[in-house]
């Protein structure tokens, strides 16, 4: 069995979310956290896990949207996480990457809901591209002691990889493993500890060979399980258990 650690199942691209549904369910996916980008996908988020017993909702505010983050929509993010079916905040985050939103705001919202998910105490889920001295930074600053989450969408260097086992975050892999060039984020998935690694999709981008290209769903994470047992010898079954037990330990489900 599998979990699918991030998805974007609110977006446009699923006009067929049944049959995609059904897709991951007959692929072993036994769970999927869909994760938020902005105040709208964060309320349908919730709304979708209330619809199904095995998805569950981050609720956040990605960096490209960091502008739109005032009081009211802080407020109602954080109403909207009391959900029993809201296992996360995020994603949050730093993106130097685009530079869509000015590097300030986004380095102050991101502060903001860093407080937030310690306050709830729930796990943050973490987008860094392109910004990792200042995601490194900002949560050591912010870090009270009851920080604890994920990078997600994974391709950070060792560094990165020391910070998450120092504060106790895990990293999470996508389809990007399976990149014919991606030989950083796959040396990062034969050397960290088992323990600290969990699989998704980001769908519906981050599509893994042979699938590339295409709208991703969330029955491909079996591909980067795959890749994972490739790269560090590993018989496929130990890495769906490990990874699964992983993210029920980290986001409660």
């Amino acid at each position: 069995m599998y979990i699918d650690t991030h998805a974007h199942l609110t977006k446009d691209e699923y006009s067929d979310l049944a049959e995609v549904i059904k897709r991951a369910r007959e692929a072993n996916v036994e769970a999927i956290l869909n994760a938020s980008f902005d105040i709208a996908s964060s309320r349908e988020a919730v709304k979708l896990a209330q619809e199904y017993d095995f998805i569950y909702a981050a609720v956040g505010i990605h960096p490209h949207h960091a502008p739109e983050v005032n009081d009211n929509i802080f407020a109602e993010i954080k109403e909207l996480a009391k959900d029993k079916k809201v296992a996360a905040i995020g994603e949050m985050g730093i993106d130097y990457f685009k530079n869509i939103s000015p590097q300030d705001v986004q380095q102050h919202v991101f502060r903001k809901f860093l407080a937030l998910a310690q306050e709830l105490e729930l796990p943050a889920i973490v987008h860094c591209r392109d910004a990792q001295e200042d995601t490194i930074r900002i949560m050591r600053e912010e870090n009270n002691g009851k920080l604890r989450g994920v990078f997600h969408c994974f391709a950070g260097d060792e560094r990165l990889v020391r910070f998450a086992q120092e504060i106790g975050f895990l990293i999470s892999f996508t389809g990007n493993i399976t990149f014919k060039k991606a030989d950083q984020v796959r040396e990062n998935a034969r050397k960290a500890p088992l323990e600290m690694i969990m699989i998704e999709t980001d769908c519906p981008y981050m599509a893994p060979e042979p699938y590339r290209g295409q709208r991703n769903e969330p029955a491909y994470v079996v591909r980067v399980a795959e890749k994972i047992a490739e790269v560090r010898n590993m018989r496929i079954e130990e890495v769906a258990m490990e990874t699964t037990r992983n993210a029920k330990k980290l986001f409660g489900i």
